[in-house]
This record gives structure tokens, C-alpha cells and sequence, in this order.
């Protein structure tokens, strides 16, 4: 137990790095086996550990080499100013980090950003994605539906134009979760401590087109996970995947944001592992 006198770390664990140009990118690696590579959602104080690490487990023990992506900035990796945040830099630098780390193939997981980043992957190199696990993913509807939703709203506006105190930060963090249990003071510190090296530029300039028609392309099997009360990204989304998809399944979850994996992080666990097993099937 910490002392007054002890200063305690909340900072994520810091993994290694991957340079692609100008660029780092850091990862986290756990577990080995067959890749699955997560992605994680945008925010402020966003990274890779903070979106999944209650997911990590349970991928390890299904014999899985679980590694976590902190796409360009977020996390650890670089946070480059006066450029956008296209789909296409996120897509090719983790499509550089994966061609660094020698995966040729992986099932990807993505939330959110990372969802789009995700299905970007799965069109431009169907031959390296086995699977494609989506948590409330983006970039399947127009920019104008997404800033309609209320937690967006709330994030860019208190984000891009006036910054975040750690007061800021949680209100934030609370619209992502349907129980405010969820977001701790630990959780506050923890994406504190990467929000003090965000620029604005990682939201206001992120530019991520509607890939709805693009959907019918996916072959590989799709599964998915979406919470009832997502103020993020509407839950209709799902409907997106099971019309225009030939594999494709959603569970939809009652009393539960967007952050599905945190807040039904044992039941999203337990379907990670059956569907990695092969013992859920379309």
C-alpha cells in the first residue's frame, strides 16, 4: 500500500517501438501464439492499455499473442502537429508496424476509431485479417451523424477548444460508460498523464470517411459488440455490418456505453475466447 510519502505511477506501462519514417509507434506485446492486434478509440488521453487492458487476459489465455497498437497520436507513439489524422495515416502506419513485427496474418479488434482503422485494413489487405472483432466501431456513418451524438459534442468541444483539466477529463470519460464506476481516479490519472502531450490537431483535424459502402467487400467473419446506450456512435450501426456483410453477428448490450469491453469486460472476455477457439461460428 502507497504511503503519503510515495508517488504513485499511473502512467500506461511503456512497451517497445516501431519507426516507420518520422514516425514511432509503440506497442505492447503479451502471450504468444497467433496475432490479434488491438485498436483502440480516439479521446482525449486515449492509448491502447487504457482502452483494452481488462481484455488482455482473456486473449493470452485462449493462446493468443495479444498486442496492443497506440496508433499515431495517442499513447506512446509520435503526435505529429499541423497535418490531418486521415483513416489512411492510421491504416499505413499500422499496416508498417504489423509488416515490422513480421505478422503477415491476425484477427483485429477494434473500438470506435480503432473499429474504422480496423475495416480500412480488411479492404486494402483482406489476405492478412483472419477475423474481424468490432466494438462500436466508426467510420461507418456520415461526419454529421457522429457530432450529432452527445458525447462527441461533448468531447470536441471541451477538447479541442478550451483544453481539459482532470475535473474536464473524467466528465468526458463518464459519457464513454453507461455506470460512472467505471472511470476511477486511476483511470483519470492514467489518461491524464498522456492528455498533457495531445495536441488538438489529433481531433480537430481527424478525418475519417463513411466506409458503409464499402462493407459489402469484407469476406473474412465479423464479430461484434455494441452497447444500448452509446452516446458515441449509434448502436443502429450494427444493422450496417449484418445487412451488407455475409459473416457477420452483433451482440447488443443492455445498460451499456461505449466502452463495451470495460463495462461487460467478463462477458466480452468469455465470447473473445470462444470466438478465437473457433467455438463460436456463423
Amino acid at each position: 500500500m502507497a504511503t503519503n510519502t510515495e508517488q504513485v505511477d499511473h502512467r500506461p506501462p511503456e512497451g517497445r517501438y516501431v519507426s516507420n519514417g518520422d514516425l514511432r509507434t509503440h506497442y505492447l506485446e503479451f502471450g504468444e501464439g497467433p496475432a490479434v492486434v488491438f485498436l483502440h478509440g480516439s479521446g482525449p488521453g486515449a492509448s491502447a492499455y487504457s482502452n483494452f487492458k481488462h481484455n488482455i487476459d482473456g486473449v493470452v489465455a485462449a493462446g493468443y499473442r495479444a498486442i496492443l497498437i497506440d496508433m499515431i497520436g495517442f499513447g506512446y507513439s509520435s503526435k505529429p502537429t499541423g497535418c490531418d489524422y486521415t483513416t489512411e495515416l492510421f491504416a499505413s502506419n499500422v499496416k508498417a508496424t504489423l509488416d515490422a513485427l513480421n505478422i503477415e496474418q491476425c484477427t483485429l479488434l477494434g473500438n470506435s476509431l480503432g473499429g474504422a482503422i480496423c475495416i480500412r485494413l480488411a479492404l486494402d489487405y483482406p489476405q492478412l485479417v483472419t477475423a474481424l472483432i468490432m466494438m462500436a466501431p466508426g467510420g461507418i456513418e456520415e461526419k454529421e451523424t457522429y457530432f450529432g451524438m452527445p458525447g462527441i459534442a461533448k468531447m470536441v468541444s471541451a477538447f479541442v477548444d478550451g483544453g481539459l483539466d482532470r475535473d474536464g477529463l473524467r466528465t468526458v470519460l463518464n459519457t464513454l460508460v453507461f455506470d460512472s464506476k467505471h472511470v476511477t481516479d486511476s483511470l483519470v490519472e492514467e489518461r491524464f498523464s498522456i492528455l498533457e502531450q495531445q495536441p488538438p490537431d489529433v481531433l480537430s483535424r481527424m478525418i475519417i470517411p463513411n466506409m458503409s459502402a464499402e462493407l459489402s467487400a469484407l469476406k473474412c467473419p465479423i464479430y461484434g459488440f455494441w452497447g444500448e446506450q452509446d452516446e458515441m456512435t449509434p448502436v443502429s450501426g450494427a444493422a450496417h455490418f449484418t445487412q451488407r456483410c455475409e459473416h457477420a453477428q452483433f451482440t447488443i448490450l443492455s445498460q451499456c456505453g461505449h466502452w463495451v469491453m470495460v463495462e461487460y469486460a467478463e462477458l466480452v472476455n468469455s465470447y473473445l475466447g470462444a470466438i478465437l477457439r473457433g467455438q463460436l461460428k456463423h
